[in-house]
């Protein structure tokens, strides 16, 4: 069940609102907070769920493209990797689909998105 407070900034300046309370309720807003949205922007719609069944449509294409490369005459081109927030391409290495962007850690949903390797652990 979804809760919606209102909140007064203006409580904050007439002094009946504590600046660690205010600052306790903008960091735990929800991941789909307009706010957390504005600061870390499309990153913010990302959990690690999303991040781990990326990798998993990413290895399954590329598990098909191998088996269909070795299995027929005219190999198909590589798949290309399922879109992460940032827009990265290909930058960065063979694991550059499996890393979060880079600023992917600093939101304040407190969710921090897999590392390769936590990724290699779980697929393994």
């Amino acid at each position: 069940m979804l809760r919606y407070y209102h909140l007064d900034l203006l409580d904050w300046h007439r002094g009946e609102l504590s600046s660690r309370r205010l600052l306790a309720l903008v960091q735990h807003l929800p991941r789909e907070s307009a706010v957390n949205r504005a600061i870390n922007g499309e990153v913010a719609d990302w959990s690690v769920t999303d991040y781990l069944l990326a990798a998993a449509v990413d290895q399954l294409a590329i598990a098909n493209w191998m088996f269909t490369c070795v299995n027929s005459d005219d190999p198909p081109e590589p798949p290309e990797p399922v879109a992460r927030p940032g827009g990265r391409g290909d930058e960065g290495g063979a694991d550059a689909a499996l890393r979060p962007p880079a600023d992917a850690t600093a939101n304040t949903t407190g969710v921090v998105p897999p590392s390769p390797t936590e990724l290699a652990r779980f697929f393994s």
